[in-house]
């Protein structure tokens, strides 16, 4: 068993949660208090798998590479590999995801339709974000991409919210089927151009893998099929651009997002905020930047205008609501349009060290990094308080609210709390990867970062709003024996986080560290 963990620590954790899945489809649909604690027990073996993986990879995060690599054969015909390793961009993205599995599904302890294919979905949500953050495969990592697609499309088709009607080809559906086959589009069409560029690179180059498509593909000069490589490679760089442009999301490929949050549940939320964005930011550091390093260049500065746009459109969007949670969805947009912005200032600069650009370049990437950690912490803090909120109300609407901090003043305090760290409060996490991006970016993309500032101030005020209108002004009486508290199980949810905001906001160094070796790395 020691010889298994040491050897093959990656596939361990890859796929323990599908053990978790198979034991809560062998229980029976009646014992539903066993399916959950079955499930929630299954996460926690991942996580501690992943603290672990975590303590072993520190000590390896200074030498160049990837480590801790699995390689076995797979489809051979292909020449696709099984193949597995992590950095420390990946591996900081691994115990993002191990960290909020167990929360969500502690939360969805409330969850009372279809027990048993709810927490089995989440359980195989879980092994495909593992998967696309430790492939090493082009095709490993496009199969993995796809595996969370489908249960995300189910969690919001099934269980999200059983209010409102949109319309869709003429006809009158639920909000949340509306919502799902939304997100099932936008994410197909994108990675049916990822696939097709994937294809073209194995078929040109012989093999999927990736690490030999980092040395290869950007220095690759024969015509294929009588079309030159330079158009073959900026037709396959916009192909995975797109792909992941639209998982980020960045504007204008965003619009799924809003209606995917507000009709998910609320530990899809938490996911889906948490870290299925961040596959698409990933997306771009592992694959865009390595194998298109003269299109990125080329492409950075459309790529910050449209981060630029993220964050103001994002902001200004958000401050507009009068939902709660759409309030929180469009806040998503608005940070991540900061990773964005990090990265197009990586892809500009990368290799260049005129005027001290490499160094801001660095401090840019390892800012998005970090922003895609914590971002990940509280968004899906956000998204727990609001539906801590919603079920006891069955409100969004932040106008029904008002004055409820004398009737949950525990609910009140952590929502102040989680809402600074989301604001960029010194002290808290969000301040710190925001300004490593923008004194990175500042250099760089200056027109673009100043107006970015217009985006960071809305910040507050939208934070601030959604603050007011449920816990400030005069306490609107309906509320009053309601029962609002937050609950126990609720807060040992939300704990993890809390601490580690504040960790983080104190003392980033000991992820920084580990984040700023790979990305030194990959800036050349």
């Amino acid at each position: 068993m020691d010889s298994l963990l040491q050897n093959n620590l990656l596939s361990v954790i890859l796929f323990f949660p599908m053990l978790g899945m198979l034991l809560v489809t062998l229980l029976p649909k009646d014992q539903e208090n066993a399916i959950r604690w079955v499930a929630f027990a299954t996460s926690l073996f991942p996580l501690g798998f992943s603290i672990a993986l975590w303590l072993r990879f520190v000590p390896l995060a200074h030498e160049p590479g990837f480590h801790l690599e699995e390689h076995a054969p797979w489809i051979s015909l292909i020449n696709a590999s099984y193949h597995l390793g992590v950095d420390g961009i990946s591996v900081s993205m691994i115990l993002l995801t191990a960290i909020l599995t167990p929360l969500a599904i502690l939360f969805s302890f409330g969850i009372t339709e279809r027990v048993k294919a709810y927490m089995a979905l989440f359980l195989m949500l879980e092994t495909g974000m593992f998967g696309v953050f430790m492939a090493l495969d082009l095709i490993l990592f496009f199969v993995f991409w796809e595996v969370g697609l489908i249960p995300m499309y189910f969690l919001i088709n099934l269980w999200g919210s059983a209010h409102g009607e949109r319309e869709l080809f003429g006809q009158k559906i639920p909000a949340r089927q509306y919502a799902s086959f939304k997100f099932f589009i936008y994410t197909m069409a994108g990675s049916l151009g990822l696939l097709l560029a994937i294809q073209t690179i194995g078929i040109t180059l012989g093999n999927f893998d990736m690490v030999n498509a980092m040395h290869q593909w950007p220095a690759y000069t024969q015509d294929v099929y009588g079309i030159p490589a330079s158009v073959i490679r900026g037709v396959a760089f916009w192909a995975f651009v797109i792909a992941f442009a639209i998982k980020v999301p960045v504007w204008p490929f965003h619009t799924w997002l809003p209606d995917a949050h507000t009709e998910a549940p609320t530990a899809g939320s938490m996911i889906l905020a948490g870290v299925l964005l961040k596959l698409g930011a990933y997306g771009f550091l592992r694959l865009v930047l390595p194998l298109y390093p003269v299109e990125s260049q080329a492409g950075a500065p459309v790529l910050a205008v449209l981060a630029l746009m993220a964050i103001i459109m994002g902001a200004y969007a958000s401050f507009g609501q009068t939902d709660f949670k759409k309030l929180v969805a469009y806040s998503s947009v608005n940070h991540m349009g900061f990773v964005v912005l990090g990265i197009a200032a990586a892809a500009w600069a990368r290799g260049v060290d005129a005027g001290g650009l490499s160094q801001s370049a660095i401090m840019a990437a390892n800012g998005a990094v970090f922003q895609m950690f914590n971002h990940g912490l509280s968004a899906a803090g956000m998204f727990l308080l609001v539906g801590v909120i919603y079920d006891r109300t069955h409100t969004r609407n932040l106008n029904d609210f008002g004055g409820l901090f004398p009737l949950a003043p525990v609910y009140g305090g952590i929502l102040i709390f989680t809402s600074m760290a989301s604001l960029g409060l010194p002290g808290l996490n969000g301040f710190v990867s925001e300004f490593m991006v923008v004194r990175g970016a500042w250099p760089i993309f200056t027109l673009v970062t100043a107006l970015a500032m217009l985006g960071l101030f809305m910040t507050g005020a939208y934070i601030l709003k959604g603050v007011q209108k449920v816990l400030h002004g005069p306490l609107n009486k309906k509320w009053v024996g309601h029962g609002l508290e937050i609950s126990t199980r609720e807060i040992v949810a939300i704990a993890p986080l809390m601490v580690l905001m504040l960790v983080l906001g104190i003392w980033p160094a000991w992820l920084v560290e580990v984040i700023n070796a790979t990305v030194t790395h990959l800036m050349g």
